[in-house]
């Protein structure tokens, strides 16, 4: 999913909506993925996506890029259109991905931009109730294979699951302000965060870090280890050691694969080359300190069982 910047119409007329459509289109062949469902709105777009080459954030990319020089060049407009990087859920392939379907269709619905799904055009909806041919690059045998065995009987089990309301759970998941990183049972949640976890930071699976501890409760933990205050972790005197300092900034890095520069935000520090030699500083202190590898180790499988735990 993504907006407009400052909430700002990204279609203007029908030829953009047109345009969009083609480009998804576009993008499916040259970047083998399969867009299962789409709903097109004023000012923002939803996308149902597979992608088994794992390139999502470059296919998203292409699709940002392309529409917004396309979109700029015939409205004589400048500059970014989108607020920023896509937003993205991992679905389990599952009754949660038929929610999902149903949430994406009845997004013009829930607007209110239409009082009948049938009669908006914007959306995949259209192409779900159709045979014709134009519609086969849409990956929609999928879903509608989860919903009936019976091809004869597909059309109607659609019809008749996506006129029901949206189940409220799935609901109340998508009106956060903060989405979440997965959407599934319990058990396909707790084996992303365990199969992922360690994962080193990439852009196929940016959200990868919010599976990872969060920050505030590494700084919490450290601080309390050691019976201090978070603002102690803040004091940085050239030549002494501040020992909770460095460790949080250490697991800052290695259990959330936070960026440099974001952990140097942090701790007030202005140069992401002084968070580098800090967690290094510590690297080599701990291969010669086994007291302080332990501590570490401590706070680390402390932090790592707690967020097991969530």
């Amino acid at each position: 999913m993504n907006r407009g910047r400052r909430a700002e119409y990204i279609f203007l007329d029908k030829l953009d909506y047109k345009v969009f459509v083609e480009l998804l289109q576009e993008t499916s062949e040259a970047w083998n993925i399969r867009i299962a469902a789409y709903s097109l709105m004023p000012n923002h777009y939803h996308m149902l996506i597979q992608t088994p080459d794992a390139n999502i954030s470059r296919a998203m990319r292409h699709v940002s890029g392309v529409y917004t020089q396309r979109f700029n060049s015939r409205h004589h407009h400048d500059g970014q259109l989108f607020r920023g990087r896509y937003k993205s859920i991992l679905v389990h392939g599952d009754s949660y991905l038929l929610q999902l379907v149903r949430y994406i269709h009845r997004n013009p619905l829930k607007a209110g931009l239409v009082e009948d799904m049938d009669t908006y055009i914007w959306s995949s909806h259209k192409a779900y109730l159709s045979i014709a041919k134009k519609w086969n690059w849409l990956h929609k045998e999928f879903i509608l294979d989860l919903l009936s065995g019976d091809k004869k009987a597909r059309i109607s089990s659609y019809r008749r699951f996506v006129a029901i309301d949206e189940d409220d759970k799935l609901l109340r998941n998508m009106e956060r302000k903060k989405w979440p990183s997965l959407l599934g049972p319990q058990e396909f949640i707790d084996w992303v965060k365990t199969t992922y976890r360690d994962l080193k930071g990439s852009d196929e699976m940016p959200q990868i870090r919010e599976l990872n501890v969060d920050s505030e409760g590494i700084i919490r933990s450290v601080c309390d280890y050691y019976n201090i205050k978070r603002k102690d972790l803040l004091t940085s005197k050239r030549g002494n050691f501040n020992e909770p300092r460095c460790v949080a900034i250490y697991l800052m890095r290695k259990l959330r694969r936070d960026r440099l520069k974001e952990i140097g935000k942090v701790f007030e520090m202005d140069k992401y080359s002084s968070v580098s030699s800090i967690i290094e500083r510590l690297k080599t202190r701990m291969q010669n300190d086994l007291k302080l590898k332990m501590r570490v180790n401590k706070m680390e499988k402390q932090l790592t069982k707690s967020q097991e735990q969530t």
